[in-house]
């Protein structure tokens, strides 16, 4: 299937790539996720390797998932991303996370399952049909260099390029911490609707609860960044 973007995705291409290289960053595209695995075990020990693209918990197959990372010019993992089909069976995404939120638990120790909760947003409510999601996202630490800089946004929006190019979904959702959502990552990552207290996660050894915000994009919404100028966006980041 030939994905039809509002103009010609070329350009997008062309100026991210230019981009990427700039700053020594070559990337590369998977849908092995054992090796996937090897790689977040070995050289990203800062964020664990989270539930829903853990080939050991997951059925993940070629044609339904896939993961995207960037390293600098001496080979080392700068970023992180991957995405997956979400069969709804029918329900909208609130009725599907009823039961199954569980399955999207953040990466961090001590998670008690038992005791979180999930509530739905008014877009969860409106999301059907074809689904992905897109988690994994993690971006090295070094200030000014990586972070700050407007990677993040090129990056971003390669993976949802790839996730149009593979699918052309309805939607494309994620979950995203509620001190990561208030420093503004959800804007730099191109998601348009960020809905807070969606989930609720329970931790061992803490008084309340950490807060994760449903954060999403329609087909629309999605090429309409795509038809932005990366540039621009780079340019503002930075």
């Amino acid at each position: 299937m030939t994905i039809q973007f509002p103009q010609d995705a070329t350009p997008f291409i062309a100026s991210s790539r230019n981009i990427l290289r700039s700053h020594g960053i070559e990337v590369t595209i998977g849908s092995n996720f054992e090796k996937y695995s090897e790689i977040i075990r070995e050289e990203r020990k800062v964020q664990n390797l989270g539930a829903p693209f853990n080939h050991e918990l997951q059925d993940l197959q070629k044609s339904d998932s896939f993961w995207l990372i960037g390293r600098n010019e001496r080979g080392e993992l700068i970023h992180t991303q991957a995405a997956k089909k979400v069969p709804l069976g029918g329900k909208s995404l609130a009725g599907h996370l009823l039961r199954n939120f569980r399955d999207f638990p953040p990466p961090i120790p001590g998670v008690q399952l038992s005791q979180s909760r999930f509530r739905a947003t008014p877009g969860a409510h409106n999301i059907h049909g074809h689904v992905v999601y897109h988690g994994e996202v993690w971006m090295a630490p070094e200030e000014g260099r990586y972070r700050g800089v407007g990677l993040s946004t090129v990056l971003a929006r390669t993976g949802l390029l790839e996730v149009l190019r593979r699918w052309d979904p309805d939607y494309i959702y994620g979950f995203m911490l509620r001190t990561v959502a208030f420093k503004g990552f959800a804007e730099r990552m191109g998601y348009m609707h960020n809905e807070p207290g969606a989930l609720k996660w329970a931790i061992a050894g803490r008084d309340k609860p950490i807060e994760a915000f449903l954060t999403w994009l329609s087909r629309e919404d999605a090429r309409f960044l795509l038809d932005i100028p990366v540039e621009e966006l780079v340019s503002q980041a930075a």
